[in-house]
């Protein structure tokens, strides 16, 4: 670092005269702004904290963050500085590479003769940053700064290459950006399959028809056979559920969390999702939110600039590098920033039980290294805004708390929910966490983290969200899921012996159920409908080409997988909290039709605008929670 540009003054390192260490908690109490007490408990908490005293003063609402910051100074002889006023020159970030910034909240200040002065909220740390940084000929000093302008001036430094470098952390392989043919292209590959299509059924429409029945019939059996082995794996492996639900057995010293937390053009959640949140249990000082906003949301920015936030919630901007705009690369952007050994995901609109995290924590602790991911249980707080709230509730019941469950109990693949989901950081990190261009980022991560050896395992928590209760916004969120589904599939078969190999033969015939299956039965709506035509006195394409006695056996089918259905429907809202939406299940296939539509506008949006995120806008019922989010995981299954 002889670059005279820079340099700041003469070139002679900075001389420190030695000074007593006064304790960061001495120095408080000795100010007034803490009692002997309070101390005293803050040390019996680090015990059992992996936290610095400081922050967990700050996180119980003892002192502010300037407080322990000039604390620190003196502790350790060094200087604060405010980066807003005095930012670092944009020649500073060759002093540094970011991953030693993201990995020690540092940013590289100033030059100082052969003396780098490094903004940190953690002066202790300094030593082991020198030595990461591979004992440089120059001497490393810490300043004092608010954790928030770091990460400004991280991003300020660093942030085009930070933003262009979580957009493509996923091999190329294994991403869906790659999708690299033009759009006039795909276009044209889409006309002339459409022209071929309508010429065939032209010459041959029975034949063509029975093709379309016979590819319904097809994946109907497959969604139908799973199903049914999850509902009956559910039902023999069942464990009952304790009257009385024990405490997690927490480790004796608790891991920081951290929880992203994507926000993007919301107007009204923000008050509601910190009041929901700090509802929470775990101790404040180690839990770590991270609200995740675009840096041109002014919508989310205003909205956060009226609010005030607790201590333990912070906001990292994601800078606009031009491509996409998407919550996974939101997600992978503000992943280096997370302090947490543990990173969740949760939605604006959610509301965790309170002791979510406790539970998390535990379960990790007594699962094998091989469980990569646990996946909590999702619920809508508003089931009874509306018909279209009811049975999107009927529908998510079915899915969390029976098949799921009997999925995990096959040990098939489990496609994660955008929610409620927390990793271990490291094996995040070796993945390379999530693919920014593919809309159903979290299908496609589980299915990742099976191919690489590693678990994924419910955890009997439940997080309560908004249900999408209007006609449009629910399709148009269906739609996301089901391209995001299909994406995920075509990326992974784009060598079936691979999949194969990775999953063995159990677990890629489930892929073909969970991802093919379901997008082609939503889509192949009408298709299966056609079997009411013989009802009506009209001849049906299938009688034509295979007979009348073929009738009998897809009629069979077709009532045996109605039946189905509205049994899992109605033994997942059995329980004591859903028993209200029972009744409602009977008109379950007056909803789906919705899916259909949903299915086609992603079948669209598949050649026309894959990456493509259609936005779910959150807050419209954010006044239907008519009970408090008290530790009901433990009643979730049926």
């Amino acid at each position: 670092m002889s670059d005279p540009l820079l340099r700041l003054s003469s070139p002679q390192p900075v001389a420190r005269r030695p000074r007593p260490a006064v304790p960061v908690g001495r120095q408080l109490v000795n100010a007034g702004l803490i009692t002997q007490t309070t101390l005293l408990d803050a040390l019996s908490k680090q015990h059992r904290i992996d936290a610095p005293l400081g922050e967990i003063l700050v996180a119980d609402g003892h002192v502010d963050p300037s407080d322990v910051l000039d604390a620190l100074a003196v502790q350790h002889d060094a200087d604060r500085v405010d980066l807003t006023i005095n930012p670092p020159s944009p020649l500073m970030a060759q002093a540094m590479p970011v991953h030693l910034c993201q990995s020690f909240g540092v940013v590289p200040w100033r030059w100082i003769g052969n003396t780098l002065l490094v903004a940190t909220t953690r002066p202790d740390r300094i030593p082991d940053l020198a030595r990461a940084l591979d004992k440089p000929p120059w001497a490393v000093l810490p300043v004092l700064a608010p954790i928030d302008q770091i990460h400004d001036q991280i991003t300020a430094l660093y942030g085009a290459h930070l933003a262009h470098q979580a957009a493509h952390k996923v091999p190329e392989d294994l991403s869906c950006r790659t999708w690299s043919s033009p759009l006039s292209n795909r276009t044209s590959r889409l006309y002339a399959g459409a022209a071929l299509l309508m010429l065939l059924s032209l010459l041959f429409p029975a034949w063509i028809a029975t093709a379309a029945i016979g590819w319904a019939m097809l994946t109907l059996i497959m969604a139908t056979t799973l199903k049914l082995a999850a509902l009956i794996a559910r039902l023999v492996y069942q464990v009952p559920v304790p009257t009385e639900p024990m405490p997690p057995q927490l480790p004796t010293r608790l891991p920081r969390v951290s929880v992203m937390v994507p926000l993007f053009k919301e107007e009204r959640i923000a008050e509601a999702l910190i009041t929901r949140l700090s509802r929470l249990t775990y101790p404040k000082a180690l839990l770590d939110v991270v609200l995740v906003l675009e840096a041109k949301d002014s919508v989310t920015r205003a909205t956060l600039t009226r609010t005030k936030l607790p201590r333990w919630m912070r906001v990292i901007e994601v800078p606009d590098d031009g491509t996409i705009t998407t919550k996974p690369r939101a997600l992978n952007y503000a992943l280096d920033f997370c302090q947490g050994d543990i990173i969740g995901v949760w939605d604006a609109e959610d509301a965790p039980e309170t002791d979510q995290i406790e539970k998390v924590v535990a379960k990790f602790a007594a699962a094998g290294p091989d469980v990569a991911c646990l996946q909590g249980m999702l619920d809508y707080y508003n089931a009874r805004h509306n018909w279209l709230a009811r049975c999107f509730t009927i529908e998510y019941a079915s899915w969390w708390r029976l098949v799921l469950p009997g999925v995990e109990q096959l040990g098939l693949v489990l496609p994660l929910g955008g929610t409620t989901l927390f990793f271990r950081r490291d094996i995040l990190e070796e993945l390379g966490g999530w693919d920014a261009h593919n809309v159903t980022e979290d299908a496609d991560l589980g299915l990742r983290l099976a191919r690489r050896g590693y678990r994924t395992e419910l955890i009997r928590t439940v997080t309560y969200e908004e249900a999408n209760c209007r006609a449009w916004p629910w399709v148009k969120q269906r739609s996301r899921w089901l391209k995001g589904y299909l994406i995920t599939y075509c990326v992974h078969m784009r060598s079936p012996m691979a999949l194969l190999r990775d999953l063995g033969f159990k677990r890629f015939c489930g892929v073909q159920a969970m991802f093919l299956a379901t997008v082609s039965q939503f889509a192949a709506l009408p298709v299966l409908w056609s079997f009411w035509l013989p009802a009506a006195g009209l001849p049906h394409p299938v009688i034509v080409t295979l007979g009348q006695a073929v009738m009998w056996p897809i009629a069979i089918l077709f009532i045996f997988a109605e039946l189905l259905n509205l049994t899992i429907a109605m033994m997942a809202v059995s329980d004591r909290a859903h028993r209200h939406l029972v009744p409602w299940a009977l008109t379950l296939p007056l909803y789906f039709p919705l899916a259909a539509l949903a299915s086609y506008k992603a079948l669209y949006e598949m050649v026309r605008a894959p990456f493509y995120w259609d936005k779910t806008q959150h807050g419209t019922a954010t006044g239907d929670i008519v009970r408090p989010i008290h530790n009901e995981g433990d009643q979730a299954a049926p």
